[in-house]
């Protein structure tokens, strides 16, 4: 995938993450409300948000994944990321993640930029199939899936161990021969 692949939408930019967008991206992963259904504790201290952006570096050099950074064009400021992880190649699939600043929840900004990251997992990628993985009570990411024509194939009971206990997780997909009669 080399070099890191730069989308644009009507209002977004989705590039590389930096270690200079640390401090934005410490801004959101220190609020529960973010984290909340996140499989990461919220931040105590912005060398968390470094390591996290080493980590995505080192999956993209590895061709593991690929997570791009979310800003408006209007500005270079990190606002969320997007992008995709457990990808099996073998089987043309990968799982699709993603998070937003509070402050730009319900403008329809993370539909948009993963409607764009779903059209570059289809075309360059070669993926047959996208999943996500959502905690059934967070209503707000399983609309976004909604909108960007994901559907829900069932709930997986007990699914992951997390923050002390097991939990269910809805399996949403998007099938490439669904997107292409969008």
């Amino acid at each position: 995938m080399t070099p890191f692949p730069i989308l644009e939408t009507e209002r977004l930019v989705l590039r590389q993450i930096a270690p200079e967008d640390s401090r934005d991206l410490f801004h959101y992963f220190s609020l529960d409300e973010v984290t909340k259904f996140y499989d990461l504790e919220s931040f105590t201290n912005i060398k968390q948000a470094e390591e996290l952006i080493d980590r995505w570096q080192q999956r993209f050099e590895k061709n593991l994944g690929v997570r791009w950074g979310i800003t408006l064009k209007s500005e270079n400021r990190l606002i969320g990321t997007c992008g995709y992880h457990g990808w099996m190649k073998h089987h043309y699939k990968a799982e699709i993640g993603y998070e937003l600043t509070p402050e730009y929840w319900g403008k329809g900004f993370m539909t948009e930029a993963i409607q764009k990251a779903i059209e570059y997992g289809f075309h360059h990628l070669e993926l047959n199939r996208i999943e996500a993985f959502v905690v059934p009570e967070n209503v707000n990411s399983r609309k976004v899936l909604g909108k960007a024509g994901f559907r829900e194939e069932g709930i997986l009971k007990e699914h992951f161990f997390w923050r002390n206990r097991f939990v269910d997780t809805a399996i949403f997909a998007l099938l490439k021969r669904d997107y292409n009669v969008r």
